[in-house]
């Protein structure tokens, strides 16, 4: 087992379609740098009651599909959809399922880009499943005072952002009120220094600050082929995340992919696993989790 060198502070949100397509940047970092890195999620809640935010960010998805190549959907929304609730359910697993903290954002994340709700018990439902938490231990997460008080601070972490940090980055960082905050996506990484990095960035940034703060980093070689990459992944990875990694250009990684992977259609692109994908059976409705997850809505 690999020591963590330097935790990753991720200032992010299931909501935030830039966050979504900066996912393969993160990926193609877990790829070269793997254990060395501890990732820290930090829930900014951007559309905790907020309606007029959720409507900002779903009108930006198309853009952000066509230029970044992630899988979300095209349509727009049926309705603005407060995040408090997947918020809430990525808290609980953190406290008491933290192994199972970063699955349960990303599959949140997924369904929630692909054209679902965030506010929606099925869909919240159907990613607890997809991660083995049963619907009654989400219950038990949404109304947890424990859980609330962690999104607070959360919150209140995203939207208090070091001093320096607002004198270099002010232009990098998002309104929050009559204040500022984190963008997501944001890392901040820390060893026995820190180094903020706000906002949308290429991979190279990131990959300069992280020998800046540790020179003696081990770095993985590029993979030899996207089938590497499914293998180490032990998930499904959108085309995009796939071509970051292997340094490819999508449409011919595609094709290729075809040959040698099964898709899954989200949004307007696929992700690929080497496994066939599993018959999946929508959860039955559970009353006291949809009930729980009204309670928990913030507008």
């Amino acid at each position: 087992m690999v020591e963590p060198r330097i935790t990753v502070l991720h200032f992010t949100d299931p909501a935030c379609p830039f966050a979504f397509s900066a996912e393969p940047v993160r990926m193609r970092l877990r790829w070269h740098y793997g254990e060395q890195l501890h990732w820290e999620p930090i829930l900014v809640n951007l559309t905790s009651g907020d309606p007029r935010e959720a409507r900002r960010l779903a009108g930006g998805a198309p853009t952000l599909q066509r230029l970044y190549g992630m899988p979300i959907a095209p349509e727009p929304r049926e309705r603005p959809a407060s995040s408090e609730p997947a918020s809430r359910l990525i808290i609980g697993a953190r406290l008491y399922e933290p192994h199972l903290e970063e699955q349960l954002l990303r599959r949140i994340r997924v369904r929630a880009q692909a054209g679902g709700l965030l506010d929606d018990p099925a869909v919240l439902a159907a990613a607890l499943g997809d991660v083995g938490v049963p619907t009654s231990t989400g219950t038990s997460w949404l109304g947890d005072p424990a859980v609330v008080a962690g999104l607070a601070a959360d919150m209140a972490a995203a939207r208090t952002p070091a001093p320096d940090v607002v004198a270099a980055f002010s232009h990098r960082l998002s309104r929050a009120g009559s204040g500022l905050r984190y963008s997501t996506p944001s890392y901040e990484l820390r060893n026995a220094l820190r180094f903020s990095i706000p906002g949308f960035n290429p991979v190279e940034a990131y990959e300069i600050a992280l020998g800046n703060l540790d020179p003696s980093l081990e770095r993985h070689p590029e993979p030899e082929s996207p089938r590497e990459v499914l293998e180490w992944a032990r998930e499904p990875l959108a085309t995009s995340e796939l071509a970051l990694i292997c340094r490819r250009d999508r449409d011919e990684l595609r094709a290729e992919l075809a040959e040698t992977a099964h898709a899954v259609r989200a949004g307007a692109d696929f992700y690929w696993t080497l496994e066939p994908p599993a018959e999946v059976t929508p959860p039955e409705r559970d009353t006291h989790f949809a009930a729980a997850v009204t309670d928990s809505v913030t507008f």
